[in-house]
């Protein structure tokens, strides 16, 4: 007798009662996770060739477009209480949910190594201007570790931090606008028509798609794995409209990220018009100092903290504990995340990050595609929850492989490959209309999926019919003749 691999207590359903991230929580945690390097690269490269409004205008347009994925996605965590890698065993199979998974699960990962990276660099910076002290790699470990304690004690308490942070962040960072501002006028240059290379036509064209894709391609990665965080959302039982149903995870994607992230990407751009350096660590050195630069080198610190808990180690974690099994819990998949980010020498990948952005981007916008069209085009929102928790049920398909989704998520990735600029569009379509003809036409003929051939709300909904999905962590007996005992016993 052992543990069913599938029944790993942290990634059992989430019940209602047990939902405790409310509408303003949400969107505090999507004010700290905004605020990364990334953004602000985004806006740095941006103004090389685009004015300020420009980069806006296509920052806005990115957000709101991967707000809405990110939102139809994170009704998978909302209704049935699934995180990403249970609910991808429905279009991966059992066993081959951990390929995709774990793709995601390193580059979250290697995120939080980047985060830390860019954390640890500020809080270098105040030790060196309070105590003369600099080792940036000691302040990487510390700041690794403290990150990871405060991510293994629970949602609740990643939240708590969040609802702490997002003030300061938002005071200071106007604080820091401010300040930027008025080192680019003394630069003289105009920090609203200033570009480096200004092109126009169709070379604008594309300047301004490479930035709407940036940020859709950065935030594809929690787009896909958003269940993980949105089963802990607050939402109303027996809500069937599903814009009622899911306000308070539309809230933080539609408002709060969109704001927050235009922010920051205003920031990026200031900070490389004035001191044509992307990176505002780098920019506030030259800018500011003693208290005012301390204090403005904590926002960054508190920033990347409240990032890396809640978009990257939670996901990672939970993805690594799910390829564990039950005696993998979540804490060692934190460990595993820490380990991971650290390994990679994320202080090495700066260079090259908005290419690996548009590059990653693609590949996983695929497994949105193929979310999408499993979630909503074929099995309608409803799900066969319990044996997506079963070694020998409907998602076991061929040796716990599903095809269509293999298949799909491939020549997505590869169909993104060929066009970097416009990676999460592509990849998205692909993986949506591979795997739904696929799926439909051939793999689920082959393997009958309950909640297609009978799709009852009662059966296979779960809080708009207000049902918490309770799975029964019995032990999976192995062999045939055990089990045909204890069925004989029981008549």
């Amino acid at each position: 007798m052992k543990k069913s691999h599938l029944k790993s207590p942290d990634l059992l359903p989430i019940t209602q009662e047990n939902r405790n991230i409310t509408k303003l929580g949400f969107s505090f945690m999507w004010v700290g996770m905004a605020v990364v390097l990334a953004a602000f690269a985004i806006g740095g490269s941006g103004v090389m060739s685009l004015s300020l409004p420009m980069v806006i205008l296509a920052t806005v347009i990115g957000c709101l477009a991967i707000g809405f994925f990110i939102s139809l996605i994170a009704d998978i965590g909302i209704e049935h209480g699934l995180s990403f890698p249970v609910y991808m065993r429905a279009p991966f199979g059992t066993i081959g949910t951990h390929i995709p998974s774990v793709t995601r699960g390193v580059t979250a990962s290697m995120w939080f190594g980047i985060n830390t990276y860019f954390g640890a660099t500020a809080m270098n910076g105040i030790l060196d201007i309070l105590f003369d002290y600099n080792n940036w790699f000691v302040c990487f470990i510390l700041f690794a570790i403290v990150q990871l304690v405060n991510t293994a004690l629970g949602i609740k308490s990643i939240e708590r931090f969040a609802d702490l942070a997002a003030p300061i962040i938002i005071i200071i960072s106007l604080w820091m606008f401010s300040s930027l501002s008025d080192k680019a006028e003394a630069a003289g240059r105009n920090l609203w028509t200033w570009a480096e290379h200004p092109v126009t036509g169709g070379a604008a064209f594309t300047a301004f798609m490479v930035v709407v894709f940036a940020n859709m391609g950065f935030w594809a990665t929690l787009s896909a794995d958003i269940p993980t965080i949105s089963r802990f959302i607050q939402a109303p039982a027996y809500e069937k409209n599903w814009f009622k149903r899911n306000k308070n995870s539309l809230l933080g994607n539609m408002v709060a990220m969109p704001i927050t992230e235009t922010f920051m990407i205003i920031i990026g751009a200031a900070s490389y018009i004035a001191v044509l350096n992307y990176d505002p660590v780098v920019a506030l050195t030259e800018s500011a100092g003693g208290f005012i630069l301390v204090v403005l080198l904590v926002m960054i610190i508190l920033a990347q903290w409240s990032t890396n808990t809640a978009a990257n180690v939670v996901p990672a974690a939970t993805i690594f504990s799910n390829v564990g099994g039950p005696k993998f819990p979540f804490w060692a998949g934190v460990i595993t995340a820490g380990i991971v980010g650290t390994v990679v020498q994320p202080w090495k990948l700066f260079g090259i990050i908005i290419p690996v952005l548009l590059f990653v981007g693609g590949i996983l916008s695929a497994i949105v595609g193929i979310l999408f069209a499993d979630y909503y085009l074929l099995r309608k929102r409803r799900v066969n929850v319990p044996d997506l928790y079963e070694d020998h049920g409907q998602f076991r398909y061929l040796g716990g492989v599903n095809m269509a989704g293999i298949i799909a998520w491939i020549i997505g990735g590869a169909a993104s490959y060929f066009v970097p600029e416009y990676g999460f569009v592509v990849g998205f379509i692909v993986g949506v209309v591979i795997y739904y003809f696929l799926a439909k036409y051939w793999w689920f003929k082959k393997y009958p999926q309950a909640e297609i051939e009978d799709p009852s709300d009662e059966k296979y909904l779960g809080i708009s019919v207000g049902r918490d999905w309770i799975i029964e962590e019995e032990t999976a007996i192995q062999p045939a003749a055990n089990k045909l005992a204890d069925n004989l016993d029981l008549n």
